[in-house]
């Protein structure tokens, strides 16, 4: 089935495109997930398309969307005021939608996306806002600067938190990530890509195919999710 388009409203002169792709009546769960983009593809990258249907038919409703820069057409992402802004309200136009009424609300996304989430879920003024996150590629770090860590928010987070992250992943080992849940004495749940990068794909001498991987990290977040 092909997802729903509709406009968000983001403040008096920025909407964006977002798209709700909705899992069938018979197996339901009752959730919505919100998945962010990364920094440098918008929702209709390959990766996002795969996940939101792939999650849609584990029972899952899932709505992405485009940050202001993308839905523009420009490269470099808007500061972190205006990301956040754009999530919120998005989150909003989740929870008002009438075909997702009721759902209990998850956020998070791919990569940059996904950050951007974890810092909205983080707000005092929004920690209660949402019941779970799932992030697909944590960016810990940029690439090459595990001295840069973008982890100081995080014990602010009140939901469960799911990180599906690959074993190679430039942006944040699942070791490194490891090491910030015992900084902070975190118990989130992590779902390591063995050999996977930072979009979770694996070499072909893995052993195994790339959509088993993508069907793997799938099927953990939709039975994740359902247990929350």
């Amino acid at each position: 089935m092909e997802p729903e388009t509709f406009r968000i409203k983001i403040n008096e002169s920025d909407s964006v495109t977002a798209l709700l792709y909705l899992a069938a009546k018979k197996g339901r769960a009752g959730i919505t997930l919100v998945l962010g983009h990364g920094a440098g593809a918008p929702q209709l990258h390959p990766f996002m398309r795969l996940f939101a249907s792939g999650l849609a038919e584990r029972g899952i409703d899932v709505m992405t969307f485009n940050f202001v820069y993308m839905e523009q057409h420009r490269r470099v992402p808007d500061p972190k005021a205006k990301l956040e802004a754009c999530y919120r309200a998005v989150i909003e136009a989740a929870r008002s939608h009438k075909k997702l009424k009721g759902n209990r609300l998850a956020i998070g996304g791919k990569s940059m996306g996904g950050r951007i989430a974890s810092q909205v879920a983080a707000d005092p003024e929004h920690t209660s806002d949402v019941d779970a996150l799932v992030f697909l590629g944590y960016p810990l770090h940029p690439p090459g600067r595990p001295d840069k860590l973008r982890d100081s928010h995080l014990p602010q987070i009140k939901a469960p938190m799911l990180f599906v992250q690959g074993e190679r992943d430039v942006f944040g080992t699942p070791d490194e990530l490891r090491a910030v849940f015992k900084k902070h004495r975190l118990k989130p749940t992590l779902h390591v890509v063995e050999v996977g990068d930072h979009s979770l794909k694996v070499p072909k001498s893995a052993g195994i195919t790339q959509e088993q991987v993508y069907a793997s990290a799938m099927d953990t977040i939709a039975g994740w999710l359902q247990k929350k």
